[in-house]
């Protein structure tokens, strides 16, 4: 699986660590991509983000899943919020390797994936080469046709390894 992360409200990239480390209870992560400050994206009229890309293996069903994101969602101190609003943690599902989910609540690929630089560039780092289910376009080339990567600027550089994080 291939999770987005982001935060924009309070201690940043602690947040992202919280998240990474609840995640990490209950999915084998196995990569992380660096965090990257990025700029809002559709209401601009809030904080910069940080985001990150992680990827893991588990055995959870997307709708099991789906329900473990938004439990660390909530434990890392999202409270509900405007579409695209700011918000303490964010984590969404991008890729559940290649099924194609749509559900009640629940749409894989994540369905505004190819819009956002700011999940793309990320993204890139950790899965270059991996192909989205409907298209068969690479992350790389979605990737180069996107709008908006000059707001996105590396913030730190990712962990040699996993388990660093959880060091933290």
């Amino acid at each position: 699986v291939y999770l987005g992360l982001g935060s924009n409200l309070g201690a940043k990239k602690t947040n992202l660590i919280r998240g990474l480390k609840d995640l990490g209870r209950r999915i084998n992560l196995t990569k992380l991509s660096s965090i990257y400050e990025t700029l809002p994206w559709g209401y601009k009229a809030q904080p910069t983000f940080l985001n990150c890309v992680c990827v893991g293996v588990t055995t959870l069903l997307p709708m099991q899943l789906l329900q473990a994101v938004k439990e660390t969602e909530s434990l890392v101190g999202r409270v509900p919020n405007f579409d695209g609003g700011p918000r303490v943690f964010d984590a969404d599902i991008l890729f559940y390797g290649q099924s194609v989910v749509r559900e009640a609540g629940l749409q894989i690929p994540h369905p505004r994936l190819k819009l956002r630089a700011f999940v793309l560039v990320p993204l890139a780092e950790v899965a270059p080469e991996f192909c989205h289910p409907i298209g068969g376009k690479t992350v790389r080339q979605l990737l180069s046709e996107v709008e908006g990567k000059s707001g996105v600027r590396m913030w730190e550089r990712s962990p040699t390894r996993i388990a660093d994080i959880f060091e933290e």
